[in-house]
């Protein structure tokens, strides 16, 4: 994705440090459609990997699983946004980022329910 930002920079004459193409630049939709399609996903990531890898100490399976969902999701999602139509980030499989999202705090929560469940042999 960061990629696909800097070739666009370059191709549409957006130079650094901007971070957003200027009111009235000739390609300011096109090149701000991808800046945020980049963006938005950096601004997810985090939070999704951390969960991903809580998860994936007790699930690892199901978490990877997750994780290559997340992975090709937030790809459909900035691809649709490169299109310079910012609905377009929703079609296709763009959304199940969120079902990712959702799987990995399911099995947080799964553990932490197990870990509380089950007995430590204390009185």
């Amino acid at each position: 994705m960061g990629g696909e930002v800097n070739r666009a920079r370059k191709r549409l004459n957006v130079p650094y440090p901007i971070m957003y193409a200027p009111p009235g630049h000739p390609h300011e939709r096109e090149f701000n459609c991808i800046q945020r399609g980049h963006q938005n996903s950096l601004e997810v990531a985090p939070a999704f990997l951390i969960c991903l890898l809580v998860a994936g100490l007790r699930f690892p399976t199901a978490a990877a699983l997750a994780g290559v969902v997340f992975l090709a999701a937030r790809y459909s999602y900035f691809k649709g946004y490169c299109t310079g139509d910012p609905a377009a980030r929703l079609r296709g499989i763009s959304q199940l980022w969120v079902l990712a999202a959702f799987a990995v705090l399911g099995m947080i929560a799964a553990w932490a329910a197990e870990l509380m469940l089950v007995p430590t042999g204390g009185k």
